[in-house]
């Protein structure tokens, strides 16, 4: 077992500015969610703070840890001024693309971060790094059920995978004696790549394919 640290100790001093960009990031997502299906204001600012201190919130009350945002003013005014920022701008300013390329680097960056926090408050090593992923995805997954729309779970492209290979890596190197800066640039990097190579060239995992009594694959 990972010997217990603060968070601190385990993340590089920008993380927190990391931890902000995230959110606002997810924030836009949900906000957007909403907005495209023709909401309110109050719907909008919902859904952005809904998407992002979903993960966080089950992370810190998994592990017993004080629930983020309810001790920092910063999540929950970030996550209200992108609400804001999406309601007063045209909706043709919010690529589809150039989001997708934002919400790469903040899964990367969460996944990490939610997995640091874990090992911080003593969780042993896989489940530090399944903390990784539900920090990084379970706002996501809130959201896609609240619009009505596939959960990022019942999607074959590469996305929980790439916050799976952020948080695991980061603790295989802690493992190996490698913390620190070094251990969240090289996870975050590697979960960023595998990201962006799924959103450049469409990468995604072979879907189920049942077999019937004789033989045939179905549907």
């Amino acid at each position: 077992m990972l010997p217990p640290l603060p968070a601190a100790d385990l993340l590089p001093a920008f993380a927190p500015w990391f931890d902000v960009a995230g959110l606002a990031v997810f924030a836009v997502s949900g906000a957007l969610a909403a907005a495209k299906r023709g909401q309110t204001a109050v719907t909008l600012a919902f859904f952005a703070l809904i998407t992002g201190v979903g993960g966080g919130t089950v992370r810190d009350l998994l592990i017993d840890a004080p629930v983020f945002w309810v001790h920092d003013p910063r999540a929950a005014t970030v996550c209200l001024l992108m609400a804001a920022l999406v309601w007063v701008t045209p909706e043709r300013w919010w690529k589809d693309g150039a989001l997708a390329w934002f919400d790469a680097v903040g899964l990367a960056a969460y996944a990490v971060y939610g997995a640091a926090k874990a090992i911080g408050y003593g969780v042993p090593p896989v489940p530090a790094a399944l903390m990784g992923v539900v920090t990084a995805c379970v706002g996501g997954i809130i959201r896609d059920v609240l619009a009505g729309e596939p959960s990022i779970l019942m999607r074959p492209e590469l996305y929980v995978t790439a916050a799976a290979l952020a948080s695991a890596l980061y603790v295989a190197l802690g493992l190996i004696g490698l913390a620190g800066a070094p251990a969240a640039i090289i996870a975050a990097a590697a979960g960023f790549g595998l990201r962006a190579f799924a959103i450049r060239f469409r990468l995604a995992l072979p879907a189920y394919r049942r077999r019937d009594g004789d033989g045939r694959e179905g549907a």
